[in-house]
């Protein structure tokens, strides 16, 4: 699976890495590209996932505030109710196409 904003792969890993939630594919860490995140002020907290980090995505000539996310210390619930630690596993939205 890749996460791409135009020309630019922000992430790739194979989906059995992959964690999906809501909906949502969430990428290892390791397999986000370099320099293509900085940390959002956005503040959010969601209910039983936790504390929330967004960042900014800039790639492709682009910068687009919360275009992605993480929870870097997901609650203990929620990792039981993925069923896999999800830990700093990024999420991407908007303009950014995640597929095959």
């Amino acid at each position: 699976m890749r996460a791409r904003l135009g020309d630019t792969v922000l992430a790739e890993a194979p989906e059995s890495d992959l964690v999906r939630i809501e909906g949502n594919w969430y990428f290892p860490p390791a397999s986000v590209a370099s320099g293509v995140l900085t940390d959002s002020p956005t503040p959010y907290t969601c209910p039983w996932k936790g504390v929330c980090q967004y960042y900014t995505v800039t790639a492709d000539g682009q910068e687009l505030p919360d275009r992605a996310w993480s929870y870097p210390e997901p609650y203990p619930t929620a990792i039981e109710r993925v069923g896999k630690d999800f830990s700093g596993y990024v999420a991407f939205w908007k303009e950014v196409e995640v597929g095959d």
